[in-house]
């Protein structure tokens, strides 16, 4: 396409779409990498983060978690702020402070308390970030390209977080764990130019007040309920602490869905929530992120500790999954205009479902690396059928100036879905392993430096040190506990499959194929 000034005003392209659209959804697709990637790449820096800030598994934990936690929790908030002020500027803004922030970590972070405030710190610029791409590529497209656009930012989306894994490895083995934080600083500063060139500014034309309180009370009750996910497995899910917590969250809640009722320009109107198409987007998305992140978590485990891939090479192998997810997301529009929305999704959701039997009932400690990558494939192809056109049914379901909202809803549904799927699937891993493991004859368990019972990498790192000092017991541990792990891998991708056909039967039921009149009324007479 041949350079385009961009036009002054919105209204020179609001019908035809933006000319400069298409070079606009590859920067935000660069951007939305940048937060997604953020997500995961920091998991394969952890051992060398140990010894270098002479961190605690504690504190490894909270240099993960702080970013999941800021980011889900700012999300409506932020997306609330870019609809008000501009969304290129909340773009821009996040981009700065998700740059900044990692380029201080890497230069200047000398305790895990640094890591941590910064990774909060990033949590937060990509909170102004992710709502800003879905809500800018919403506006500068017509409604006829909308959905294959879309459909191209979900498969951004879901690609993230491989891609970071892959990063991650890259990075470590190849300079050291500050070069995690490096690789954001020229994405984040190429990206604020290109936006500053090339994205036009965009906010609710009606300046809507904001709704201040609304905002605070969203962002204390999505960072409790992802404060109990990411804390249940660590102190137990029927725990004093987590049913504590878990009853702050409800009741957090619930005093946002009562403030938000009052008021006559809420941040998230309820009434979003009665549209199926807004409900059952927002359920699908959730639901296969939960799976999406669930068989990650696992798999690095599995590739490292069970067959002894380093960081990369374990990285490596999830490429079938989004050399499915990504096709399939991008001409999903084709599949729903022939086939109907529900149809699509339902049955990328039993695609999910085919994946996770698969893998529960094919794989073993000798399973070649071929059978493995096409259940990887197999899942790719469902999540890119279940994201792009969900996602679209989430955006048609609000009017063009809560498109920023909207789109920090969609996404906090991922983060909810991702953090419950490590959670959840971690706990049932962890249970099953437990249940099959046995310590082996010629090992006192009270000797041992910790309790390779209830921790696998535990178990290998002990087995191993035996086996350095000659021990025979050293490879029966490492044997046990590779074994129970897979048991306990193979349950939780079992319980994933579980949880991929009730949302697929959801789909099939519940979900509509377009929007409604009253949505559709309600999106024209807001543009």
């Amino acid at each position: 396409m041949d350079a385009v000034t961009a036009p002054s005003s919105a209204h020179d392209w609001s019908n035809e779409g933006h000319p400069l659209r298409w070079r606009i959804l590859a920067l935000m697709s660069v951007a939305l990498i940048v937060v997604m990637l953020n997500n995961v790449t920091l998991n394969v820096a952890l051992p060398e983060l140990s010894v270098d800030l002479d961190a605690d598994n504690t504190e490894l934990q909270w240099i993960l978690d702080a970013y999941a936690l800021v980011f889900g929790g700012a999300l409506l908030t932020m997306g609330a702020l870019g609809d008000r002020f501009g969304r290129r500027s909340a773009l821009q803004v996040g981009l700065l402070i998700v740059g900044g922030a990692a380029a201080w970590t890497a230069m200047f972070a000398e305790t895990s308390e640094h890591v941590i405030g910064a990774r909060a710190l990033m949590g937060l610029g990509a909170a102004l970030v992710m709502p800003a791409t879905l809500s800018i590529v919403v506006t500068v497209f017509p409604a006829a390209e909308r959905a294959k656009a879309i459909g191209i930012w979900a498969a951004m989306a879901g690609i993230g977080a491989p891609i970071g894994l892959f990063v991650g490895g890259w990075a470590v083995q190849t300079y050291d764990w500050s070069m995690v934080f490096w690789i954001n600083v020229p994405i984040a500063v190429v990206c604020i130019a290109l936006a500053a060139v090339l994205v036009p500014e965009t906010r609710d034309e009606h300046e809507t007040a904001l709704d201040l309180v609304g905002g605070l009370l969203s962002i204390a009750a999505l960072a409790s309920l992802l404060f109990t996910i990411i804390e249940a497995p660590n102190y137990g899910w029927t725990s004093v602490h987590t049913l504590q917590w878990a009853a702050l969250t409800v009741v957090l809640l619930l005093v946002f869905i009562r403030w938000e009722l009052k008021q006559t320009s809420p941040m998230l109107p309820m009434s979003f929530f009665r549209e199926p198409g807004f409900v059952t987007g927002l359920l699908a998305i959730s639901l296969a992120f939960y799976v999406m992140f669930s068989f990650m978590f696992t798999q690095m485990l599995h590739f490292q500790l069970v067959r002894g891939h380093e960081a990369l090479a374990a990285a490596v192998r999830f490429l079938p999954l989004p050399l499915g997810l990504m096709p399939a997301a991008a001409n999903s529009d084709r599949l729903v205009a022939k086939f109907g929305r529900s149809r699509v999704v339902g049955s990328g959701l039993l695609l999910v479902t085919l994946g996770m039997v698969l893998f529960s009932t094919q794989v073993a400690i000798g399973t070649p690396y071929a059978t493995m990558a096409a259940v990887f494939f197999v899942l790719g192809l469902g999540m890119g059928l279940t994201m792009a056109p969900s996602t679209s049914l989430v955006m048609e379901a609000i009017p063009a100036d809560k498109a920023g909202v909207g789109s920090a809803t969609n996404d906090a549904s991922r983060e909810i879905g991702g953090a419950l799927g490590i959670a959840i699937g971690g706990s049932v891993l962890n249970e099953f392993y437990r249940r099959a493991f046995t310590l082996p004859d010629g090992i006192d368990a009270a000797s041992l430096p910790a309790d390779p019972s209830t921790s696998f990498p535990a178990a290998i790192r002990i087995g191993e040190q035996l086996r350095e000092m000659g021990s025979p017991a050293g490879q029966a541990l490492i044997d046990i506990g590779r074994e129970a792990f897979m048991t306990g891998m193979t349950t939780s991708a079992g319980a994933s499959a579980f949880i991929s056909l009730f949302a697929a039967l959801v789909v099939f039921k519940f979900m509509p194929d377009a929007k409604t009149e009253e949505t559709s009324t309600n999106t024209t007479e807001s543009e």
